[in-house]
């Protein structure tokens, strides 16, 4: 019997000390059941003369997915957040990162596109050298 939840935000503590703030959606299939973690960060805390501030930085770091299933029997303890401070920097977040990927845009320090005429006479040039 598969039951549904609604998504909250959390902090998840791993058996392994991580801690992770996200979004989640707890699922059931079959006996086990999976967490469903949208857009996992980590939420460290710095000092900057000597004021506490807080960093947030993507929990997979070389990982464009904004999904992760995260089996339950790797959780410790999940935290539901009801801080709307902690909330609004976590959706800050995401709303800068998101728009720093679509400020990205092609230029030809990328790569260079031409047509395959061009392409053939350059490449033949090169190996006749």
């Amino acid at each position: 019997m598969e039951q549904d939840y609604a998504e909250f935000h959390a902090t998840v503590k791993l058996k392994n000390s991580e801690e992770i703030f996200s979004m989640i959606s707890p699922s059931n299939e079959g006996d086990k059941t999976y967490l469903m973690l949208l857009n996992p960060v980590v939420i460290g805390e710095i000092v900057i003369r000597g004021q506490s501030c807080y960093k947030v930085e993507p929990w997979l770091k070389t990982s464009s997915s904004d999904m992760v299933i995260l089996n339950l029997d790797d959780v410790l303890t999940i935290v539901e957040c009801f801080d709307e401070n902690t909330i609004r920097m976590y959706n800050s977040f995401l709303r800068r990162s998101r728009s720093d990927f679509q400020k990205q845009s092609l230029s030809r320090k990328m790569g260079y596109i031409s047509d395959i005429d061009t392409a053939r006479k350059s490449l033949e040039n090169l190996y006749k050298a």
